[in-house]
């Protein structure tokens, strides 16, 4: 494996969650910790992206998020990485075809918040995405209706999985997904910013 990529060994489950992280907050780490326990992943890997392509403003200098990814995140089970920027990809569905080439016999799963589930069908390639990987879908404030009326959800409606078997999920035939409950954390990125809680260093 190349110098500064996550270790990997065959078998096991690798919760994905992708972000620009912008900052890292308490409410990722819960998160994280509730996709553990209820998809049963052996460890989760936060993708700091250099830029959300759906954003107008660009984020924080990369290594002011990492620095504070880690700080916010120390669970050894978490690995934060730049992986986007190491590989080159800008994508989802670019980051998760190389990352299956690179640890072929890892099962991985794409770990999102209910409220990204209203936009994922403007994703690049976004049913590519399912049919690389499954989707574990958090439930976020505000974003619990999003199952019912997001586009994607709709459209693969016989792929999700009940939250009853969320624990299966890394081994379900693809495209699958599941959508589970749990409690929430109303922190978010935007909130922390605009109350000035977030200092961008040069």
């Amino acid at each position: 494996m190349r110098q500064g990529f996550p270790i990997a060994t065959p078998g096991m489950r690798i919760g994905i969650l992708g972000g620009s992280f912008d900052p890292a907050h308490a409410g990722h780490a819960h998160i994280t910790r509730e996709a553990m326990r209820r998809f049963g992943l052996d460890a989760v890997w936060w993708l700091v992206s250099p830029g959300n392509p759906l954003k107008v403003r660009g984020p924080a200098p990369i290594a002011q998020r990492l620095a504070e990814a880690r700080r916010v995140m120390p669970d050894p089970r978490v690995r934060v990485s730049d992986l986007e920027c190491r590989l080159g990809t800008r994508y989802t569905a670019q980051t998760l075809k190389r990352l299956k080439q690179l640890y072929p016999r890892v099962q991985f799963v794409w770990l999102m918040g209910a409220d990204n589930l209203m936009q994922f069908d403007r994703w690049e390639n976004w049913r590519g995405i399912l049919d690389m990987v499954p989707v574990g879908v958090l439930a976020r404030p505000g974003a619990r209706m999003a199952v019912a009326h997001a586009r994607a959800a709709r459209i693969y409606g016989a792929a999700r999985v009940p939250g009853r078997r969320a624990r299966s999920l890394g081994r379900a035939p693809l495209p699958a997904w599941c959508f589970v409950l749990m409690p929430m954390s109303d922190m978010s990125s935007s909130a922390i910013r605009a109350r000035g809680g977030w200092r961008v260093r040069d």
